[in-house]
């Protein structure tokens, strides 16, 4: 279900640090009018092809909660390792 709509366009996230990511896209998405409906006490299911810092799926699911959405899960296909996430 297409249940998010993007509120505002945002720049692009590249280049830009955590903080700096979830600055950038605070309140940029809201339920889709008509999908609150469909989204109130359900457990949802997010899906993103890559996730950096996670900050677009934090706004995606604080909008899905703000909803009313019981639970919010999250299924990424990829994630950016950087060097000093990887401990040997």
């Amino acid at each position: 279900m297409d249940g998010l709509m993007r509120t505002r366009r945002t720049p692009s996230q590249a280049g830009l640090a955590g903080r700096a990511r979830r600055r950038n896209v605070s309140g940029a998405f809201k339920v889709r009018p008509g999908r609150a409906g469909a989204i109130a006490g359900k457990r949802v299911l997010l899906v993103d092809d890559v996730l950096t810092t996670g900050a677009t799926l934090s706004a995606c699911t604080r909008a899905l909660k703000r909803a009313g959405a019981r639970q919010v899960d999250v299924l990424v296909l990829a994630r950016v390792v950087r060097e000093t996430d990887v401990t040997i």
